[in-house]
């Protein structure tokens, strides 16, 4: 939905966008309580997620019958006028792909425009410093085929979302007079056709926030939504029956307004039929004043009032399980106080997972990028550093990742890799070996983990860790890895030590800000600053508790605890700050009241 200014067309919400959110101020934000519990990605269970996924009622399954949470975030970019995901012009995609794994996001919706069906080679990607090599040559779904197949074989789940019939603009219908109806089925089946037997995409999302004069059951069939969607839904399923079909909603039903695409209050009494039992989603857009003013952000029972308002339009699907129901988008800068409460609200809304398991709503947020003019994004303008307070607000409703692997035939995971042991150690390197792994198509690989960050990828059953601190601990698991992308459990851990004294805290410095504290838990933010003359490889902060503090989850580093004292590593995306620059990152903790710990920073 929500793009770059110089990329989208505002859209005219009549009697709901007013001039106050240029007076909005940045105001102080507090992490509900629960938002500590999860930032990092729940363990998953053996084969979540596994090969093509069905409904019954209100869940949606596995191809084991296991129940899954889509709880993910939208990647934009494809159906802009660069015709690719955005951010490539700075990172790999791999590393991106990666950092949302790690950040416990499990699925990734990715919009696209039509465009991209007519050869479109793709601009904004670097390749520079051997980034994005794989990519060069290729056209836009070549490259669309690459970003599905690197999330698959680490157990992300892909939903394709046709977001605008060209580059230029969203529109209100599904269709435009340069793109009619025909050409848009037709391009969704060949989507559907392109990834038949990749069970990495799970479904399509048919059309991005249908709004007015898009009605929903009016049987006029130049704008009823609702019978658009069985068209295409259908045409999609009889080439490729294993998808799941999502379908959003209108802007307005029987006179009542809200959120483009966010009103599925038509489903009571005119369900969607698809030829295909069990592969109807319906999905839900919904935002804060960021985006545009609402009358049930000024009721005087706000927040208190919003679940009856989310239960009108779309929540109600999912509470007298009809179906499952996917918060497609929802998002927000957080710079006002009524953003801060209605995200809170609404995370609260889409129940924990630690409560509810996988017996929840579906969604994913908007959006990773930073260059969502009205939202921002999870990641920061120099697309790397993650915002972890609004990351923060979604803890509670992220949920465990899928076995990887995204072929559809096999779902079965390498044996857990045993024997890890040092070798050698120098003031820069640790040397490891271990016992092979067995699986039933062979062992394709292995990825070694330096506390939570990937150290490093081994074809045999040996690896040298380099670039690291003098005189440091390290911690070591690794895992095993098909050809087909299905990971092992990690292996047991192992510690290492590299020789040296380490040369104290020259190199960097590391600050310490708590952004949040309710009591029984706080977040809190490091910034590492480069203070030599040339980019470091690898950075490391220690502190010693001077209470009884334990962490929870850390993001944009590896850590351990030992007693009272932690050491947090670079991940692998921000080792390298160039002299001068800094970088960061966050976790959670508890108890709350902890006082400032004294930073100890050394640059490798």
């Amino acid at each position: 939905m929500r793009h770059p200014p110089s990329l989208r067309v505002r859209r005219t919400l009549v009697a709901l966008l007013t001039a106050a959110l240029a007076a909005l101020v940045p105001l102080a934000v507090a992490v509900p309580a629960q938002a500590v519990a999860a930032s990092s990605p729940a363990p998953a269970a053996a084969a979540s997620g596994a090969g093509y996924w069905h409904t019954e009622g209100r869940r949606i399954l596995d191809a084991q019958n296991q129940p899954v949470r889509m709880a993910g975030i939208n990647w934009f970019g494809f159906e802009t006028s660069n015709y690719v995901a955005h951010g490539l012009w700075s990172r790999d995609y791999k590393s991106m792909i990666d950092q949302m794994k790690t950040l416990g996001y499990n699925t990734i919706r990715l919009p696209y425009s039509d465009d991209i069906f007519k050869g479109t080679q793709p601009n904004g990607i670097t390749y520079a410093n051997g980034l994005n090599s794989d990519l060069q040559g290729l056209n836009s779904l070549q490259v669309m085929d690459k970003i599905v197949g690197y999330a698959g074989s680490i157990g992300l789940k892909v939903v394709l979302d046709r977001h605008r019939p060209d580059s230029s603009a969203q529109s209100a219908l599904w269709y435009t007079s340069a793109v009619p109806e025909a050409t848009w089925i037709a391009d969704l089946k060949a989507l559907a056709t392109r990834y038949q037997g990749n069970a990495a995409v799970i479904g399509i999302d048919l059309h991005n926030e249908p709004h007015d004069p898009a009605c929903w059951g009016c049987g006029d069939t130049s704008t009823d939504w609702r019978l658009a969607a069985e068209r295409a839904g259908n045409a999609v399923l009889s080439v490729n029956p294993s998808l799941l079909i999502f379908v959003e909603g209108v802007q307005t039903v029987n006179g009542q307004s809200t959120w483009w695409g966010g009103n599925l209050a038509g489903v009571a009494a005119a369900p969607v039929r698809l030829s295909v039992a069990n592969r109807l989603v319906y999905s839900a857009h919904d935002y804060a004043t960021s985006v545009a003013q609402q009358p049930w952000f000024s009721d005087p029972s706000f927040p208190a009032n919003m679940p009856a308002v989310w239960d009108k339009y779309w929540g109600y699907i999912f509470k007298q399980n009809i179906a499952p129901v996917w918060l497609g988008e929802f998002g927000t800068t957080l710079q006002s106080t009524v953003d801060q409460k209605w995200l809170a609200a609404l995370v609260d809304y889409l129940r924990p997972t630690s409560t509810y398991g996988a017996d929840s709503f579906n969604w994913t947020f908007w959006s990773w990028n930073p260059n969502s003019g009205d939202t921002g994004g999870i990641l920061k303008d120099d697309w790397q550093t993650v915002d972890t307070v609004k990351d923060g607000y979604l803890a509670s409703v992220k949920a465990p990742g899928f076995t990887g692997g995204g072929t559809g035939g096999d779902s079965t995971a390498p044996s857990t890799p045993t024997g890890l042991a040092v070798t050698g150690s120098t003031a820069s390197s640790v040397s490891l070996s271990w016992k092979a792994s067995t699986d039933d198509t062979g062992v394709a690989g292995y990825d070694v983990y330096r506390g939570t960050a990937k150290a490093g990828e081994a074809t045999g059953t040996s690896f040298t860790d380099t670039g690291l601190t003098a005189g440091t601990r390290y911690d070591y698991t690794v895992r095993a890895r098909d050809a087909a992308g299905n990971t092992s459990a990690a292996s047991a851990s192992v510690s290492a030590t590299t020789t040296g004294t380490g040369g104290g805290s020259s190199g960097c410095t590391a600050t310490y800000k708590v952004s949040s504290d309710w009591g029984g838990g706080f977040n809190a933010d490091v910034t590492v600053t480069n203070t030599g003359t040339s980019t470091t490889r690898s950075w490391q902060v220690t502190w010693e508790w001077p209470g009884s503090q334990t962490i929870s989850a850390m993001w944009n580093a590896s850590y351990s605890q030992v007693g009272k004292t932690v050491t947090a590593n670079n991940a692998d995306h921000n080792g390298a700050i160039a002299a001068g620059a800094s970088t960061a990152f966050g976790f959670g903790a508890a108890p709350g009241g902890a006082g400032t710990p004294v930073l100890s920073c050394r640059a490798g």
